[in-house]
C-alpha cells in the first residue's frame, strides 16, 4: 500500500507490468509478464520490475524455475483498488485547485444516465453530509 502523503505517477509501461501482475493468480516471473502481454518486452519488464521493486510497489515473491533457469516472481504489494484510490486521490488534489466539490459533484451526476442512481446517491450523500455536520459541531 502506498505510504499515506506518498504520490506516485506510474508510467503507461509500469501501468502494463502492474495489470499483469494483479489479473495473474499467483506471483509472476518476468518472462511469464511477457507472455501475458505480448506489447512488453523483456527488457522493458526487468526495468520496470527494477524500478517498481525500488519504490516498493511490488516485492519478489519467491525464487522459481522458468524451464531450467531460476528466475524471481513477482507480486504486487498494492491491490489495484489501492491504486485507483490513490491516483483518484492524487487527481481530486489537483481538480481540488481547479474545481469546487459541488460542482464536480453536479458534473458527476450530469454525466450519469440511471436516474434512479443518482437518486440513491443523492441520499447517501445527504447521510454522509449530515455526520460531518455532526462532527464538525
Amino acid at each position: 500500500m502506498l505510504a499515506k502523503g506518498k504520490t506516485w505517477s506510474p508510467t503507461r509501461r509500469e501501468q502494463d507490468v502492474l495489470e499483469v501482475l494483479w489479473t495473474g493468480e499467483k506471483p509472476m516471473t518476468a518472462s511469464e509478464i511477457v507472455n501475458a502481454n505480448p506489447e512488453l518486452t523483456m527488457n522493458t519488464v526487468q526495468a520496470v520490475l527494477r524500478k517498481l521493486l525500488g519504490q516498493k510497489i511490488i516485492e519478489v515473491a519467491d525464487i522459481v524455475y522458468s524451464g531450467t533457469v531460476l528466475s524471481r516472481s513477482y507480486r504486487p504489494l498494492i491491490s489495484h483498488d489501492e491504486f485507483i484510490s490513490s491516483q483518484f486521490s492524487q487527481d481530486l488534489e489537483r481538480l481540488n485547485k481547479t474545481i469546487s466539490k459541488p460542482s464536480l459533484l453536479k458534473t458527476l451526476f450530469d454525466a450519469e444516465k440511471d436516474r434512479d442512481r443518482v437518486k440513491a446517491e443523492i441520499e447517501e450523500l445527504e447521510q454522509m453530509l449530515d455526520e460531518y455536520r455532526k462532527k464538525l459541531q
